[in-house]
């Protein structure tokens, strides 16, 4: 599921008679990791009418309970907050963020069918091993570090055969019958 929508006080703002706020959405992301870094800072760039909102979970003194998310979550997958109190997740926080930036047409394309679940898959993976394809596995404060598969327990390898190696069997040759057919 790429996103959670639930909002934070139960009711939207028009219903509580706040007046909106001057943000489109707020992401929740994590400043130590160099890949959503850059992310953030393109996106900061492309956000002229000042739209966008970024909290480093990261940093020092963050609180993860004012968002209503334990930082475990915040730190496996992006969060978001949109003005309403509403919280997304996944894929969903880079489609609010690209539309803020006037990318619609994009985001349009990322609601394909078939280009969307692409997409939650990718991320997905990308999210579960972002920690290790960064190099910060073990160096964070966030929890244990990043697993590692053990070792398949195997059968101990047969001596290598001295000498020249085998010649590769090859096919044989059209209309013979074979396990090629």
């Amino acid at each position: 599921m790429s996103a959670i929508t639930t909002p934070l006080d139960g009711a939207g703002a028009a219903s509580t008679g706040r007046p909106p706020r001057d943000f489109d959405i707020e992401a929740y992301y994590d400043g130590a990791c160099p890949i959503c870094s850059r992310e953030v800072d393109l996106l900061r760039r492309l956000d002229r009418r000042g739209r966008l909102r970024f909290t480093d979970i990261a940093a020092e003194g963050f609180d993860a309970a004012a968002v209503g998310v334990p930082l475990a979550d915040l730190m496996d997958r992006i969060h978001a907050r949109l003005p309403d109190g509403t919280l997304v997740q996944g894929v969903e926080v880079f489609r609010h963020l690209y539309q803020a930036v006037g990318y619609r047409w994009l985001v349009a394309l990322t609601r394909l069918p078939g280009v969307s679940q692409l997409l939650d898959l990718a991320y997905r993976a990308f999210a579960r091993n972002r920690l290790r394809l960064t190099g910060r596995c073990g160096a964070r404060r966030f929890g244990p570090p990043c697993p590692t598969a053990p070792a398949p327990p195997h059968a101990p390898a047969a001596p290598r055969r001295a000498g020249p190696p085998r010649p590769r069997r090859r096919p044989p040759p059209a209309g013979r019958a074979g396990p090629w057919r």
